[in-house]
């Protein structure tokens, strides 16, 4: 009797393959075998006609979804197929979340078998796992099944009724969602509240004092009896002290003043006090709290968060990945117990098993918490694991290991000081002892290094005490607008606020910032004129679709379909179709909503109007003569556009550049403009003769107002050359590129080119040949040179069949890729580099060329396409296909 067990990808078969009968044949689905069509290309020619063929579903039909198998998975189908007829029993061992049921079923489906079916669940790939999930195998869950599909029907429904919209009256390409949607609510808002910030500005004291020869630090709290003003008392709104609020404000001049009132002057401990504290460890993660530390710890996004836990996980490193769940299993948490007891010590165990309660509402994924695999935890020491995949399977290991430890014990001590009419504080932490911490702080990568930053030490001190002042020192604060959402603050509030599945948080933030939503600046995730403008539309004409309450009673809706407390048809049925459902909504609001208010971004405080464009944003103001635009650059954001910046970008359209001075060496003029990009500097004029001038964009730092005639000079003259390399004979230059300044070695064509960045405290301007050397010796990181010749492959495949040439595999920005010739395709997801075979790269290859030629001859006959599709859509309407859409088991 032989078994053919499927499995999403070939690096989990490979890894289960190790653990099942030598008459276990494991295969790889490659993810969904089938989903509703992604474009006019994959919808059969007998529905073609059907109105509803390009939404993917027969809203008519109760929602019937139209399934397609791509092109790019047709042949793994076949392979599935021929693979189920040589077997007695087939296995579905897909993942045991809603996502792997449906792609179980979806194989069911396609495959049609005709021998038994089995669907085996596990959250770990280990050998004991694998023979325990093997032995309690069950049937498909159909209530998740319905669930997964309503919610794949519900993303289609909104996406492909709202996109069109936003393209007439927005701009083409633009995108709605579900839960996208309001994840860049959520950014526009907190930009609207910094661009609503007013800054205030405040002053305080500072003392450093000694105590028995131990210095400690002091802050300036209160004058006679009144509170000294800080941050916190300050109206964001108004950047003055909110009404109602007795404290005092000190300008410069007053705390200056006051300083020199108080010096020399004594002081004395007014007060001490002692408060113990317990502090608990933090829960197991779950795949929100993961992506969150990963990208505060890590800079990890949660797109490579989830990348590199799916690799962690197939290779049975850890658990199940997708959970909602903080609970461990009595294997687990005998494994974690007994790694604190043999590496801390028994005093550092929690007196017994921590159990933790899961928070999130409809938490019903994997049961168990994210953790390391197996019934012994491997210390990440004990792996053969590098890079990033190390340091994320250390981060896992340790919050694991952590949770199972004691509580810190702290003691919290604060100090009142007075001198004359003025109440100074200290603030001290002393750690009795560590605890959990000994293994795991949040927020820092070194624990020892971060349990010494937890103590603030402060001598012994008592009432009546007198320590001696060595200095006192006015300091100036100025208050700060609400910080912008990071990729771990933004999974945080859209898990707190119930919306989406934690599951899904990793591709939405791809997603806002694929779609040109957003921006990352550092960590920051930044909104961009065209999320003002898509939100403006939808708060103003479907406030429910971007109500943070309102998708999240979507979504718990979606839960209750899952555990069978919902319908999923009269759900559906009464979301998008009625007087009220979502059709009718956008048939009706269309022709209200005016185009042109729709591509305006209303900003206060700005008198000029911001307009979407097609090639971007810019500005239309009317200055007497007639209406003048000019582009806004692009690293400029709705919070930082003020009234000055718009006057000098308007400046710049009607009357010309800036002249900053002339070149000495060509003697024409040098310009400070202002473009797409931003600001840079321009030599002379473009005319017929000249028509791209010389320009060089501004150095990281430097502003208009700072610009030198010489800087400017200097930046026209990049690249510098700075001599050749002593060993290869290469020729150095400095030079500024899109990702700041550089140096390169050039070797010539056939070596390629050799860049390093270079870091703080290097001048581009001023950088020398031995320090150019220095950092070419540096091993390089980040991106590869722009030469392919220069790049080494991850893998060699072959030659390919067609002509010979080599078929190779790199890394590239957005993970690996084939390369043949000048034709790159993506490594599919859930395949690694090694599982790439030669036949499955010139397939993929085969596939992007095939699609390629297909775009380019849509868009030489794109007006007779639209012709064609136009007569499609209002021809005779086609009996419904029974044998392309699918009927749900139940």
């Amino acid at each position: 009797m032989s078994t053919l067990v499927i499995v999403e990808s070939p690096t989990k078969a490979r890894t289960i393959r190790n653990f099942l009968p030598n008459d276990y044949r494991v295969e790889a689905s490659m993810g969904h075998v089938r989903d509703l069509p992604s474009s006019a290309d994959e919808i059969p020619e007998q529905v073609k006609g059907e109105k509803w063929a390009q939404l993917g579903v027969n809203v008519e039909a109760d929602f019937e979804p139209l399934y397609v198998i791509p092109k790019t998975k047709q042949k793994v189908v076949k392979t599935l197929k021929d693979a189920l007829k040589q077997a007695d029993e087939l296995i579905l061992a897909t993942d045991e979340d809603r996502e792997g049921e449906s792609i179980s079923w979806h194989l069911q489906e396609v495959l049609k078998p005709k021998v038994p079916i089995k669907r085996m669940v596990f959250h770990e790939i280990t050998r004991e796992a694998i023979r325990d999930a093997l032995n309690n195998c069950r049937t498909i869950d159909y209530q998740l099944v319905h669930a997964q599909e309503t919610r794949r029907i519900l993303d289609r429904l909104v996406g492909y009724t709202l996109s069109p919209l936003l393209w007439k009256k927005i701009a083409s390409g633009l995108s709605a969602g579900r839960v996208q949607s309001v994840a860049v609510r959520l950014l526009v808002q907190r930009e609207r509240q910094r661009r609503a910030f007013r800054q205030g500005s405040y002053w305080d004291l500072k003392a450093r004092l000694v105590q028995a020869k131990t210095p400690f630090e002091t802050k300036l709290v209160t004058l006679g009896d009144r509170k000294v003003a800080t941050g916190s008392d300050f109206d964001e709104s108004t950047g003055q002290i909110t009404a109602g609020r007795n404290v005092v404000l000190l300008n410069e001049e007053q705390a200056r003043a006051l300083v020199t009132q108080l010096t020399g002057k004594p002081w004395q401990v007014a007060k001490v006090e002692e408060r113990p504290t317990t502090r608990k460890p933090s829960p197991p993660f779950t795949t929100s709290t993961l992506q969150q530390e990963a990208n505060r710890k890590l800079r990890l996004s949660a797109r490579d968060t989830m990348k590199i836990a799916q690799s962690l996980y197939e290779n049975g490193y850890i658990t199940y990945m997708r959970t909602d769940s903080v609970h461990l299993s009595e294997q687990a948490l005998t494994a974690a117990r007994t790694c604190v007891a043999e590496m801390y010590g028994k005093e550092y165990l929690s007196p017994k098993p921590r159990q933790y309660a899961t928070k999130s509402k409809g938490a019903q994924e994997a049961h168990e918490a994210i953790r390391p695999a197996g019934s012994s935890f491997r210390t990440p020491q004990q792996t053969p694991l590098s890079g990033r995949e190390l340091q994320l399977y250390d981060l896992i290991w340790k919050r694991t290991v952590a949770s199972q430890m004691a509580d810190a014990r702290q003691t919290i001590v604060a100090v009142d000081l007075q001198v004359e009419n003025a109440g100074f504080r200290s603030s001290g932490k002393r750690i009795d002892f560590p605890g959990f911490l000994r293994a795991y702080v949040e927020g820092s990568d070194d624990p020892d290094a971060a349990l010494e930053d937890q103590e603030v030490i402060l001598p012994a001190l008592k009432v009546g005490d007198r320590p001696n002042c060595q200095n006192i020192e006015a300091v100036g604060h100025e208050t700060q607008p609400p910080a912008r959402y990071t990729e771990a603050s933004l999974v945080k509030t859209l898990e707190s606020e119930g919306i989406g599945r934690p599951s899904t948080y990793a591709s939405i933030i791809s997603t806002i910032i694929d779609r040109g939503y957003s921006i990352l600046k550092g960590n920051a995730l930044v909104p961009t004129f065209t999320a003002f403008a898509v939100t403006d539309l939808l708060e103003k004409y479907f406030p429910e679709l971007v109500d943070p309450g309102f998708t999240a009673k979507m979504e718990r809706t979606l839960d209750e379909i899952s555990t069978g407390e919902a319908a999923w048809l009269p759900y559906l049925q009464k979301f998008y179709l009625g007087e009220t459902g979502l059709e009718t909504q956008v048939k009706q609001q269309e022709s209200a909503i005016d185009p042109n208010q729709a591509r305006s971004v209303e900003l206060e405080n700005l008198d000029a109007k911001v307009r979407i464009g097609r090639y971007g944003p810019y500005i239309e103001a009317d200055n007497g003569d007639g209406v003048v635009t000019a582009s806004i650059p692009k690293d400029l954001t709705p919070s930082d556009l003020d009234p000055e910046q718009v006057q000098q970008i308007l400046k710049q359209k009607t009357e010309g550049p800036e002249q900053l001075g002339t070149d000495p060496n060509t003697g024409l003029p040098i310009y400070i403009m202002i473009g797409k990009y931003g600001p840079y500097v321009q030599l002379g004029e473009a005319t017929e003769e000249n028509k791209k001038p010389k320009r060089a964009s501004f150095p990281k730092g430097v502003t208009a107002e700072n610009l030198t005639l010489d800087q400017a000079v200097g930046l026209l003259a990049l690249p510098r050359t700075l001599g050749v390399h002593p060993e290869n004979g290469g020729k150095i230059q400095a030079s500024l590129g899109r990702f700041g300044p550089y140096v390169v070695c050039d070797r010539g064509k056939e070596e390629g080119k050799e860049y390093r960045s270079l870091k703080a405290g290097d001048d581009v301007l001023s950088i020398t040949l031995p320090r150019a050397l220095e950092l070419l010796a540096e091993p390089k990181k980040g991106r590869s040179s722009k030469t392919s010749k220069a790049k080494e492959p991850l893998r060699e495949l072959g030659k390919h069949p067609a002509d010979d040439e080599p078929v190779n595999v790199y890394d590239g920005p957005y993970g690996p890729y084939v390369k043949h010739g000048k034709t790159n395709a993506s490594v599919p997801e859930g395949t690694t580099v090694e599982d790439v075979t030669l036949a499955q790269a010139v397939e993929l290859l085969a596939a992007k060329a095939s699609t390629s030629k297909s775009k380019s001859k849509s868009k030489s006959s794109s007006s007779k396409s639209k012709t064609s599709s136009t007569k499609s859509k209002t021809g005779t309407t086609k009996k419904k296909s029974t044998t392309s859409t699918a009927k749900k088991k139940s």
